[in-house]
């Protein structure tokens, strides 16, 4: 075993997998070798959800099969909206909130207790009410806790334009189904990050699959992972309210020791390629509406930080501003995440039970040694 010491694993292989691959220099990011770009651009959250399960693109006949399925999951048992509700009167917080209905899910899934955790066709099925399931608590806990009735979900919709029907009460025009689809296309898989290792560590002990999506759900929470778009849109509102430009704002506030979110990768060396496509959106809607001030101030915050700290913006940073344009409350971008990234965790733990290792690394202890006991009564 090799004594080196490597902080966050960073740059340490712990697995092998089909999903996705990244090029952190070429700024290139692909799904089971589909381009995020063709996927974002031609592909529906349905097609890649089918695509990162099956290992396939679907073809007509099976992409309408699966989403009629995933379609027909959407409800919710009585007893979890009563637990929504719980939650929304307690004005807890909404990726907390998630943490807490997607573990209690379980409870009311027959397939939840399976003698066999690792059984695909089992899995799949439980996958595709999960994935169902979150937006329509997600949006009955925004929904509730601003005093407004349910929406229940409709199955004639796509799985995007159901989110945004459920949660602001109005079918969505194509623009917006459009682009939130697109969003969550871009959010959907993305290596082994923090919270999909996450998952795999969970699922590595042949704990069930909604213990490890809970397990996920709650590592995304942090704000140096899925939290960080949230933050983005706080810096920007908080521009938009000083007597300051952006660019002055975030000089000063560098030189006052804040971290300016949005900005640097683990794994992308260039301008991370989700940033593009969605700063693209974040460009048109606010064209669409007559006002760019959020899309301009995020262009002189990327040139401002390039030029003087020589890093680009993540994915994080344009989806703050392309949700917002979309009337999307800030404290939800990350149960949003969550609600996109939930079709890659499931993905990573299906490929973690084809070869299941436990996952249990070492640490190099660096305590005190040669301790003498000390009966308590002579301490």
């Amino acid at each position: 075993m090799s004594d080196d010491l490597k902080r966050g694993l960073e740059g340490v292989l712990v697995a092998e997998s089909e999903l996705s691959y990244i090029d952190g220099d070429a700024g290139q990011l692909v799904y089971r070798g589909h381009t995020i770009e063709d996927l974002a651009r031609n592909a529906s959250y349905e097609e890649v959800v089918y695509l990162l399960w099956h290992g396939e693109l679907p073809t007509r006949e099976q992409l309408d099969e699966f989403s009629t399925a995933m379609a027909e999951e959407r409800e919710l048992d009585d007893a979890v909206l009563d637990e929504i509700r719980a939650l929304a009167a307690a004005d807890e917080v909404p990726m907390a909130a998630l943490r807490t209905i997607v573990s209690s899910l379980s409870a009311y899934d027959d397939d939840a207790d399976h003698e066999d955790v690792t059984d695909l066709k089992t899995n799949i099925k439980k996958g595709c009410r999960i994935t169902a399931k979150i937006p329509t608590a997600l949006a009955a806990f925004n929904r509730l806790r601003n005093g407004e009735d349910v929406v229940h979900p409709r199955t004639d919709l796509s799985h995007a334009a159901n989110f945004l029907y459920m949660l602001n009460g109005e079918e969505p025009d194509d623009v917006l189904a459009e682009t939130f689809d697109m969003a969550l296309v871009l959010h959907a898989d993305h290596g082994l990050n923090a919270s999909t290792f996450s998952a795999m560590v969970t699922a590595s002990t042949l704990s069930d699959l909604h213990s490890a999506v809970t397990s996920a759900i709650g590592t995304l929470a942090g704000s140096l992972h899925g939290g960080a778009n949230a933050n983005v849109m706080r810096m920007l509102k908080e521009i938009d309210e000083s007597d300051k430009d952006p660019t002055q704002w975030v000089e000063d506030a560098l030189e006052s020791g804040r971290r300016v979110p949005g900005f640097g990768h683990r794994v992308y060396n260039v301008k991370d390629p989700r940033a593009k496509i969605l700063g693209e959106k974040s460009e048109a809607l606010g064209e669409a509406a007559g006002d760019m001030k959020w899309y301009d101030y995020s262009v002189a915050i990327e040139d401002y930080i390039g030029e003087e700290k020589g890093l680009a913006p993540n994915v994080d940073f344009y989806s703050a501003s392309t949700y917002y344009q979309m009337g999307i409350p800030v404290d939800i971008y990350t149960p949003i995440f969550a609600m996109s990234r939930v079709g890659g965790w499931i993905a990573h733990v299906i490929e973690q039970f084809e070869d299941n290792r436990l996952i249990r690394p070492r640490a190099r202890y660096v305590g005190r040694e040669d301790q003498t006991f000390t009966p308590i009564d002579e301490r």
